[in-house]
């Protein structure tokens, strides 16, 4: 039975107009069409709220740049030359990126151009070699185009993407060079007091300390101590990364990485300097090895002289001259051997200092490492706690973006379910008003029917009382063929035929 339509009016038996209930139940649910009007409603609120922040962004980024330009680039700044030269480098990196970019959309054009002809040869095909070799031809040329325009493009994203690792490399660098600055700086000045204290006493011993130690004392006062004028982050970097390559020339490159700052004509002057480091401390070792064993050697003859003098007799001179000479002798003897103890006593001072001196410098250098593994630890701790926060910030969006799809897809579901079960109840009234109808109309047509045939049919019957003593024409047709009612005896039974095979048994 086909259904009438939602909102259709009827008509009934009676006259009267039925409408089916498009709307019913609609107020306990959400019809298809609100929900697609709600889903309109919510994507226009969303582009405008986009509009809204991507204009507010505009702004912002306005503001910012007349900011930038009034700070960076007013003329009465204290800082205008450094200024001038950053607005140059803008001024050239714009300039480039436009050059770059006419470039690529002139290559781009000429492929375009090349590839419409191409399509245009395609309308008109002629089956001749000559035209087939045309088109060979053309899209060999365009395939070229392609391949270069991308070998292009390649390269310079290359060049670009190993600008952007030199970029990051040096910002960590000057990151922890500031990190480095902040936490070393107590210590530093603790060293520099230590230091500047202890010239004095170096100047006083210069003139008792072997050669090698003086070159090696005065060559880190020229040049700026252990490290060459540079600050100890570089220093330390510098000796990284040439470690790492065992002293090759190929560690420059690596090292302007590592060095923010720094050229390569920097670079490779403190590489001859710190040659130059070595081989002076190498002497320097070397002498204070030499004195050790000197030094030895002497407390031995020493302690053999003096065996020997144990074991030689003492004569006694009578004469007064005798005396007189060994007594001065013995006089010039003792003078001599007290300034021999002086000069030995100073050196032994020299190299006391200088060995003291060795020794704060790896005490400090210790110090210098304790921090920087501090320091190391401190932003593993901090880029640990920083990826730990990011982390639970991204599951915790993860979480809410999964909340709020499950919940919308179980009001999409429940708006569904709402809209089937509204149907399904719309539906199934509607065929209980049609099967209503459909009784109504059929009881209207048989009482139609059966007063058509009341008009039909006339009866004009007598009224005869004694009709319902006679019998009935049915009863008299009936005993009109039956026979009398007794019958003789019954002598003879008929019986079924006997087989002939069975006859006589």
């Amino acid at each position: 039975m086909r259904l009438p339509p939602s909102g259709t009016v009827q008509v009934g038996p009676a006259g009267t107009r039925l409408q089916s209930q498009g709307g019913f139940g609609s107020s306990g649910g959400i019809r298809p069409f609100q929900l697609q009007n709600w889903k309109q409603k919510v994507i226009r609120t969303k582009k405008a709220e986009f509009t809204r922040t991507a204009e507010r962004l505009r702004n912002q980024v306005i503001i910012i740049e007349k900011d930038k330009h009034n700070h960076f680039y007013n003329q009465k700044s204290d800082f205008r030359i450094e200024h001038s030269m950053l607005e140059e480098l803008e001024n050239k990196l714009i300039n480039s990126r436009k050059t770059e970019r006419a470039k690529i959309q002139q290559q781009l054009a000429k492929i375009h151009n090349n590839v419409k002809t191409l399509q245009h040869q395609l309308k008109d095909v002629k089956p001749t070699p000559d035209f087939v070799e045309k088109l060979r031809e053309m899209m060999e040329e365009i395939e070229n185009a392609i391949n270069t325009f991308k070998e292009e493009q390649r390269l310079i994203y290359e060049e670009l993407i190993k600008e952007e690792k030199t970029t990051n490399n040096e910002l960590t660098a000057i990151s922890r060079k500031i990190d480095t600055w902040t936490l070393g700086s107590p210590e530093t000045e603790k060293t520099s007091r230590a230091s500047s204290g202890r010239v004095p006493g170096d100047r006083a011993t210069a003139g008792t300390l072997p050669e090698e130690v003086v070159d090696f004392e005065k060559f880190l006062q020229q040049t700026g101590g252990r490290q060459g004028g540079w600050d100890d982050y570089d220093h330390q970097s510098f000796v990284r990364v040439r470690s790492k390559h065992k002293g090759r020339p190929s560690f420059v490159g690596e090292a302007l990485e590592h060095l923010p700052g720094r050229t390569q004509e920097e670079v490779q002057q403190h590489e001859k300097w710190y040659q130059r480091f070595l081989a002076l401390e190498a002497r320097k070792k070397e002498s204070i090895q030499n004195w050790k064993t000197k030094k030895q050697q002497k407390k031995e003859e020493i302690f053999k002289l003096k065996e020997k003098a144990d074991n030689v007799p003492v004569f006694f001179h009578d004469k007064e001259d005798d005396s007189q000479k060994q007594k001065e002798e013995k006089r010039k003897k003792q003078k001599l051997a007290v300034g021999a103890w002086k000069k030995q006593k100073s050196v032994e001072l020299s190299m006391k200092c200088a060995s003291q001196l060795k020794e704060e410098e790896e005490e400090e250098k210790k110090q210098q490492k304790e921090r920087q593994r501090q320091l190391k630890l401190k932003l593993l701790l901090e880029s640990y706690t920083r990826q730990k926060k990011e982390q639970e910030a991204f599951l915790r969006l993860e979480k809410e973006r999964r909340e709020k799809a499950e919940k919308a897809e179980k009001r999409k579901t429940a708006a569904d379910e709402i809209s089937r079960f509204q149907e399904r109840d719309l539906q199934k009234l509607e065929l209980k008003i049609l099967d209503r109808q459909a009784k109504e109309d059929e009881k209207v047509e048989k009482q139609r029917r059966l007063a058509q045939l009341k008009q039909k049919v006339e009866n004009r019957v007598g009224r005869d009382p004694s009709r319902l003593y006679k019998p009935t024409k049915g009863w008299e047709e009936r005993t009109k063929k039956t026979g009398p009612a007794g019958c003789g005896p019954l002598q003879h039974i008929p019986h079924r035929a006997v087989p002939t095979w069975r006859q006589g048994l």
